[in-house]
């Protein structure tokens, strides 16, 4: 065991001695070591109910002769660091939770990982600090949080607080309503409701088999939440006693099946930044070219909210994930699982319950996959778009720029009415080097939905997008402004031509005025020279590589 090298011999009688002070016996010590890593926060709505969990997967590591240690990870609830300079954080801290993972893990010579995790970056940091490893992990994702109601109107997070800013502003509901769905549209633990990033990640995690099934899918507050962290635990010790890392588990096909049920899903468009990091920790190679090729040929079967009206709860009753595969078939290829089960007998096995939310092959939502990635000359290195959620009449759109430099600038003029129908409102330096940090722009999309602008308004930046965003709004734009993309030498009229079904996206300039536009324009400096965002802005990649730290 890994653990031998800090508990093993007469040498090491100090650090037994250690151990035993921790309240361990001697049989403990003779067990395998099994990090529990605990995203627990009372910050994030989607951790507040871990300690429960934490002792179920304690208890199921103990049933099968493990010793678990509990450890803290830390997390950023991305819906509460929206919208101000907290948001610059949180894909930064996928970095640091992937660092920390790695840190413990090796300082203190684990055997195995449970990995307890739920929201946004914290997902796919852990897989990469525990793939970086290469140790045995099992990955126990907390849930879905339970639909809102007002009467008998469902609520989502998104649609109903960040969109109903834009509506009451626009004077479409009243003080009283907007008060009403403040409190009720997150009535209970978990990740929010619809597909967005937390949710979207789950879900590949259980499609990579890195989780058991239906882990993904089953909400927050259900028992069998807990009898799927009781389980994981006792998988996590077999899975040291039979030494299978979790790259052996995370490979090609894996990843291709994860990008698969992403696209068929219509996922958030951050998990293309995810996947991509995550398959660098697992050494395998994947590119922006591999998600739209695996788009082009993946038919889009369920439509859940933002773009569609099924939440998570209704793809759990549907049949989750394994009916997804089922569906799916011949698109998924065949691979391991934590579970012991191989992909296709899971699929095999699954039943689907409802053909409403979980359409077939034959009769999908859309022929394509949820995320199309456009090139040209605004995006040389390509950009991402969330094409399952924009609206027939919008897939080509031409506008007129309207530019800003920041996310709040931008805000303001949307609110300010200043927006109008034909525009392309441009978002940037809020790339990951430019932000510092890739900041999330759910707010100011929200809001050209909330004052039904969605479908005469376009919006891109070289900042990106939660889950939660609908209508023409095109992000992960590369190079980013900050490192001399041509978004940096934009200005108010260019016209700008976004074509989803050619995967274009170009400005109407020549290259006489674009040479001409960069001797006179400078790029804008660093917006914060100080601390760990001054770092990471120095040394993050671009987003059309994951945005990871560069070798």
């Amino acid at each position: 065991m890994i653990s031998d090298k800090s508990k093993k011999g007469l040498e090491r009688m100090p650090n037994r001695s250690l151990l035993y002070g921790t309240g361990l016996s001697s049989q403990h010590i003779r067990r395998p070591f099994i990090g529990i890593a605990s995203g627990f926060t009372d910050l994030i709505p989607g951790h507040v109910d871990m300690r429960s969990l934490e002792r179920f997967i304690e208890r199921g590591i103990e049933n099968q002769g493990g010793t678990p240690f509990i450890f803290g990870v830390p997390g950023i609830c991305d819906g509460i660091a929206m919208g101000h300079a907290g948001m610059k954080y949180s894909l930064p801290s996928r970095e640091v939770i992937a660092d920390v993972i790695e840190t413990v893990s090796r300082g203190h010579a684990l055997d195995g990982l449970v990995l307890l995790t739920n929201c946004d970056k914290i997902n796919p940091g852990m897989i990469m600090g525990a793939l970086r490893l290469n140790i045995p992990a099992i990955v126990v994702t907390a849930g879905p949080m339970l639909s809102g109601h007002f009467g008998r109107k469902r609520l989502s997070l998104v649609r109903d607080t960040f969109e109903a800013v834009g509506r009451f502003k626009a004077g479409k509901i009243d003080e009283a309503e907007r008060a009403f769905l403040e409190r009720a549209a997150c009535p209970s633990a978990g990740s929010c409701q619809g597909l967005y990033t937390a949710n979207t990640t789950a879900c590949l995690i259980e499609t990579m088999g890195l989780s058991l099934p239906f882990c993904g899918t089953t909400p927050a507050v259900m028992a069998d939440k807990k009898r799927i962290a009781y389980e994981s635990g006792q998988k996590i010790v077999e899975l040291v006693r039979k030494n299978i890392p979790p790259r052996q588990i995370v490979n090609r096909r894996a990843l291709e099946n994860a990008v698969t049920v992403d696209m068929a899903l219509g996922g958030s468009t951050n998990t293309v930044l995810h996947l991509m990091a995550i398959a660098k920790e697992a050494q395998v190679d994947l590119d922006l070219n591999d998600f739209d090729r695996i788009s082009r040929r993946t038919p889009h079967i369920s439509n859940l909210r933002p773009g569609g009206d099924y939440f998570m709860e209704d793809l759990h009753y549907a049949g989750g994930i394994p009916a997804v595969l089922k569906v799916l078939g011949s698109l998924i290829k065949d691979n391991i699982t934590v579970s012991g089960k191989r992909i296709k007998h899971i699929a095999q096995a699954a039943v689907i319950f409802d053909k409403e939310v979980i359409h077939s092959r034959h009769n999908p939502y859309h022929k394509e996959g949820g995320i199309a990635i456009l090139w040209g000359n605004l995006a040389s290195e390509g950009c991402v778009v969330k094409q399952s959620a924009v609206d027939k009449e919008v897939m080509r759109f031409e506008g007129k720029a309207r530019v800003f430099n920041s996310e709040e600038e931008a805000m303001g003029a949307i609110l300010g009415g200043k927006i109008k129908k034909g525009d392309v409102v441009v978002i940037r330096y809020e790339g990951p080097a430019g932000g510092p940090g890739m900041r999330e722009m759910l707010a100011p999309t929200s809001a050209i939905v909330g004052m039904n602008l969605h479908k005469s308004v376009a919006l891109i930046t070289d900042g990106r997008f939660s889950g939660g965003t609908r209508g023409p709004c095109v992000g992960h734009i590369a190079p980013e402004a900050a490192r001399g993309g041509l978004l940096a030498y934009l200005k108010d009229g260019d016209i700008i031509n976004i074509d989803i079904p050619r995967r274009k996206i170009e400005v109407r300039l020549t290259q006489n005025e674009i040479e001409k536009r960069k001797k006179e324009i400078k790029i804008l400096p660093p917006k914060i020279k100080t601390g760990c965002l001054s770092r990471y802005s120095k040394i993050v990649s671009s987003a059309s590589q994951g945005a990871v730290f560069k070798s």
